[in-house]
């Protein structure tokens, strides 16, 4: 048996699980054709879109941000190495699965690897950068080239030209902007996350952001609306096309979970929670790519890749969390690490 590790620690676990199990709901949905919908399942669901992936993303920079504070200068060494791990695993990925993050998480931490001892002001000002820069390229360049936003496919996905135009603009989680959430991480990663009043004070910014900035897009997006319906896009906190106001959306959502997931830790352990959840949250490479290889491939052999409803979609991702939860908890009693994670540990270090 290994180490409990700190409860500040197993926070940032429990954080990652609950991001986990939004992207599989998310990702359920897109592959089960159950989008859209008006009951409260389809509503809630909705509301995870690009959300719970944002999540993953600020976790993943507090977790370099933490490694780097207390490692020497290797870690920006290790950061490239898996950065390469992943960018190979998510190549490979995208042949089943189009709307892979793993290759941008490679390209987020190639640029990590440089920035990490960045100062804080620094990072403050490209994480600005990166959000504004955004519509500036939508305005300059075509949105939509390459996308049959009917059947979700990219025509020249495998061209160079293609790749890199998702890659960086875009894509799912195009690096710009998104690079912005890994970059949040790292300045959260400097904070004092384990103050009880920091992460009060976490939760009702995030919340006091979130409710601001979900009201202030509503009426800006009802007011260009009536002078012209694309330049409505513009305001709008939808994850496609990632526009300001779905950035700070997107932050401030993560600061709500990761600071609540830290506030309440020491209350779920003593309930036995964290501990029943916390294995998957480190074993969540792993389960990324068992939701798509196993779960997604359950669906399919069973015919029900489309045509489905939300609460079918939102039913079927549960279920696979549940099993993954219980994997997850069954392998920790072995091993500190996932299988995939351990490969990447062994081979990258």
């Amino acid at each position: 048996m290994t180490p409990t590790p700190s409860p500040r620690l197993q926070g940032l676990d429990l954080a990652r699980y609950f991001a986990f199990v939004g992207m599989v709901i998310v990702n359920f949905k897109i592959a089960m054709g159950a989008e859209g919908g008006t009951g409260v399942v389809a509503i809630l669901s909705t509301a995870l879109e690009g959300r719970a992936a944002a999540c993953f993303v600020v976790l993943a920079g507090i977790g370099l941000g933490l490694a780097s504070n207390r490692s020497t200068d290797s870690i920006a060494a290790t950061t490239v190495r898996r950065a390469a791990f992943l960018m190979g695993l998510g190549m490979v990925n995208m042949l089943i699965f189009d709307a892979d993050i793993l290759h941008y998480y490679a390209v987020y931490f190639m640029f990590a690897a440089v920035l990490l001892r960045a100062s804080t002001r620094l990072l403050a000002s490209l994480t600005v950068m990166l959000i504004l820069m955004f519509p500036v390229m939508v305005l300059i360049f075509n949105y939509d080239s390459g996308w049959d936003w009917k059947l979700y496919t990219y025509a020249d996905l495998w061209t160079i030209r293609g790749f890199l135009r998702h890659l960086l603009f875009n894509g799912w989680h195009p690096v710009i902007p998104w690079l912005a959430f890994l970059l949040a991480g790292i300045l959260l990663s400097r904070m004092p996350l384990q103050s009880r009043r920091f992460q009060i004070g976490l939760i009702l910014a995030g919340a006091v952001i979130y409710a601001v900035t979900e009201a202030t897009s509503a009426i800006a997006v009802q007011s260009l609306r009536e002078i012209d319906p694309e330049l409505a896009d513009l305001a709008t906190t939808l994850p496609i096309p990632p526009m300001p106001f779905y950035m700070i959306a997107g932050l401030s959502s993560a600061g709500i979970v990761i600071g609540g997931c830290l506030l309440l830790t020491p209350t779920l352990q003593r309930l036995g929670v964290v501990q029943a959840l916390a294995p998957a949250g480190r074993q969540t490479l792993t389960l990324y790519i068992a939701h798509i290889l196993i779960g997604m491939g359950i669906l399919e052999e069973m015919n029900m890749l489309e045509g489905q409803t939300p609460e079918t979609a939102v039913s079927a991702a549960l279920l696979f969390c549940i099993c993954a939860t219980g994997y997850a908890w069954t392998w920790a009693r072995f091993a500190k690490n996932g299988p995939i994670e351990m490969v990447m540990r062994r081979l990258a270090g």
